[in-house]
């Protein structure tokens, strides 16, 4: 392998805590009070290798205490290697722990400077690149006011925004996309889509497996601290997969399986977003950046969702109807209007959706000054999590294609759900087992 090409090197890594039962045990300890030895170790890593090269995705996917986060922090620096050897090429932007380097009594720009230049960047570097940072953490005046003020959505969003406008060459990733509302997800995952358009360096840890096979090159798992295994995403996830549940027969010198209870908690941690909560009765939350364009020959004036109830509602149980409002007043006569919604996730992958003409619900001329309410109902089976929904008003003037009004990504919606099975949507399966 041409070693120019290589963006980070690690070479057998361990890494050994030290656990002690009560803080007087690390005194008497470092004070040599006594030969007994007072703590116990915990080995995080047990000799990892790892190369990745320029340009790379990797991604990094491991149950709770695989090792993943402490692996991250040795690269960026953050940790100190018990043994072993890390060589990174390149300047690095870490999302860890968003706002670690932040001063709290300094306002949004002072901290802005402050975290640029810790980074390593100059004060002229950071100059070029402020109003990129203000205008994607989008906080508007807060950002004059001092950090202990802001709230935590504010907070993150400003710290992600430092952290991704920087312009490294090297990304590192830790479940950091998962920041602030669900407006702000979708605008965090198109930025991390641009990095790896334009060839940057990108090291990946999440529990998301969707998100890894999508962006990820390569996949290393990692078991109680050994390296199991790399290669395609799909392969490695499919061992993942094993390992969670207890049906991949690891290696002798990964140390031990997963006991049970440890298998059972790992499952949970990894698919418990959105589980368990109570639906919100409250109105649909709007995207204030929601993309609009069109004619608007016809206008979508009104829009919500409601509840099997008929209440508004930002959140659907899976399982239950629910059922898609718009009302639209026409400006001028339309031959046949199209009434339609698209259903996306917070990466922009379109999941599902509709219109009146697929539908054969409505294929009448409408006049000028006429308003139409559209409803569409149906019945919730998208897996638990959040989403995006577009609407639309089009039609067909001389055989050409028409857009009078569209709302991309206007409302975000919740789905909750106690099972979540694989993929976008339930099949909602009868099962039935014999005895034969």
């Amino acid at each position: 392998m041409d070693n120019a090409n290589i963006a980070i090197q690690v070479t057998n890594v361990e890494k050994v805590y030290k656990l002690y039962d009560k803080p007087s045990d690390r005194i008497r300890e470092a004070f040599g009070f006594g030969r007994r030895k007072r703590h116990t170790e915990h080995r995080a890593l047990k000799g990892v290798d790892l190369t990745i090269r320029q340009g790379e995705c990797v991604g990094i996917i491991g149950t709770n205490g695989s090792g993943k986060s402490t692996i991250l922090k040795i690269i960026t620096g953050v940790l100190n290697p018990t043994g072993g050897s890390v060589t990174v090429n390149g300047r690095i932007s870490a999302l860890l722990e968003l706002g670690a380097g932040f001063n709290m009594e300094y306002n949004g720009i002072e901290n802005i400077y402050l975290n640029g230049t810790m980074i390593g960047f100059s004060e002229k570097e950071i100059d070029e690149k402020l109003e990129s940072i203000l205008a994607f953490a989008d906080i508007g005046e807060y950002v004059y006011q001092p950090v202990k003020t802001y709230s935590s959505g504010m907070f993150v969003r400003l710290a992600f925004a430092v952290a991704i406008n920087i312009d490294p060459e090297i990304l590192i990733v830790d479940e950091a996309l998962s920041v602030g509302d669900v407006f702000f997800q979708a605008k965090c995952y198109h930025k991390f889509e641009e990095f790896k358009a334009m060839g940057k360096t990108i090291v990946f840890v999440s529990h998301d497996l969707s998100s890894i096979s999508k962006y990820c090159d390569r996949v290393v798992l990692l078991n109680q601290g050994t390296k199991l295994g790399e290669g395609a995403p799909k392969q490695m996830i499919d061992i993942y997969k094993q390992v969670l549940v207890g049906q991949y027969a690891i290696p002798e010198h990964t140390d031990s399986l997963l006991d049970d209870e440890e298998v059972r908690q790992a499952a949970a941690d990894a698919s418990s977003t959105g589980r368990s909560a109570a639906p919100q009765t409250t109105a649909a939350a709007e995207n204030p950046e929601l993309l609009e364009y069109g004619s608007k020959k016809a206008v979508i004036e009104e829009y919500y969702i409601t509840d099997d109830q008929g209440v508004k509602t930002a959140a659907v149980l899976k399982g239950n109807p629910f059922t898609i409002h718009m009302k639209v007043r026409f400006a001028e006569e339309v031959p046949a209007p199209i009434f339609a919604f698209t259903i996306k996730n917070v990466r922009g992958t379109e999941i599902t959706g509709t219109n009146t003409m697929v539908e054969k619900a409505f294929l009448e001329p409408v006049g000028a000054g006429e308003v139409k309410e559209v409803s569409f109902r149906q019945r919730m089976d998208l897996q638990g999590g959040e989403y995006l929904l577009s609407l639309g008003v089009t039609g067909y003037e001389n055989n050409d294609f028409t857009v009078y009004h569209r709302l991309y990504d206007v409302l975000n919606l919740t789905v909750i759900s106690d099972k979540d099975t694989v993929g976008f949507y339930d099949m909602n399966s009868t099962v039935e087992v014999k005895s034969v």
